[in-house]
């Protein structure tokens, strides 16, 4: 017999799972309680995780092509090519705030899906309710720690286990957060400070420039693709074990409990019915016996 959590292997000595504490003896999902798919959307979120990182990287990356348009400028003066690829920049800025964007709202709306079916779940102990899934990511301060908090419970209670892969995604975040901010500002300062390109030196400090900022996002970047990595792996993930789970539950709570349906003689359970009932006579009847006639003879007289 394996867990409906986390599938390990369980014995019959102990009444719930080892390893993450799951019922044995209870249903896959418990009766009167609403599922929600998943795996379309944590599909959607993923796709939009992976654009998202991929063109962030690109942007991070991009100061170093900076760098060499510069020192190819200073040996021909010659600022056009540097114009050239700020404005290609500014371009790229502009689908990656809408894939951000739209990538933020799908993972949002997706666990808050993921958490609303860990409801469904016998054994669960979650920490926070539901809404949290969502208006955690906009709480000051309390967003450093809740949304993570949500997707440690999730985990746990779809997977019973990648607490790590939880731990290492939030760290991924968290760093990209705050070193993606600071490098934005310095580079913004510096650019500030440039004089037109002119001469030669010129040139040059403009590739000094965009080579110290593509060195700057190297942080940021690689924490963007550790936390878009771990994130990606989460969703699909826990995208499959519950869905998984939802069927095992929908097979055996198709609209009624089992034991509803099951017959209540001694034959094999399904077995069709194929002797009409035997009538019950009124006179033989000991629960409701007849009831003396009323006045009148009419409902109502």
């Amino acid at each position: 017999m394996r867990c409906q959590t986390c599938g390990d292997e369980t014995s019959p000595a102990f009444d719930d799972c080892q390893r993450c504490a799951t019922p044995l003896d209870g249903p896959a999902l418990s009766p009167g309680i609403a599922t929600y798919g998943v795996r379309g959307l944590g599909l959607a979120a993923a796709i939009g995780l992976g654009l998202t990182t991929l063109l962030y990287v690109l942007l991070a990356l991009f100061p170093a092509v900076d760098a060499v348009l510069a020192r190819r400028a200073g040996t021909t003066d010659d600022a056009e090519p540097i114009r050239s690829a700020t404005v290609l920049e500014g371009l790229l800025n502009v689908p990656y705030l809408l894939v951000y964007l739209t990538t933020a709202v799908l993972v949002m709306i997706w666990m808050f899906r993921a958490r609303k079916n860990t409801d469904a779940f016998p054994g669960v102990r979650p920490h926070l309710n539901a809404h949290w899934a969502i208006t955690g990511w906009w709480v000051p301060f309390a967003s450093l720690v809740i949304p993570c908090k949500v997707m440690a419970d999730i985990a746990r209670d779809s997977l019973g286990r990648t607490r790590g892969l939880v731990a290492l995604w939030w760290a991924g975040w968290l760093v990209f957060s705050v070193a993606d901010v600071f490098t934005s500002l310095d580079t913004a300062k510096s650019q500030l400070l440039l004089p037109e390109p002119r001469t030669p030196q010129d040139f040059q400090r403009y590739a000094d420039h965009y080579q110290e900022a593509a060195l700057r996002n190297l942080v940021p970047a690689l924490a963007c693709l550790v936390a878009g990595a771990s994130l990606i792996a989460l969703i699909l993930r826990i995208s499959a074990a519950q869905q998984a789970r939802i069927a095992r539950g929908t097979t055996a709570w198709p609209g009624a409990p089992a034991w509803l349906a099951a017959p209540a003689g001694p034959g094999p359970a399904g077995e069709p019915v194929t002797e009409p009932s035997q009538p019950v006579s009124a006179d033989g009847n000991p629960v409701s016996p007849p009831a003396p006639g009323a006045a009148g003879g009419t409902i109502g007289a």
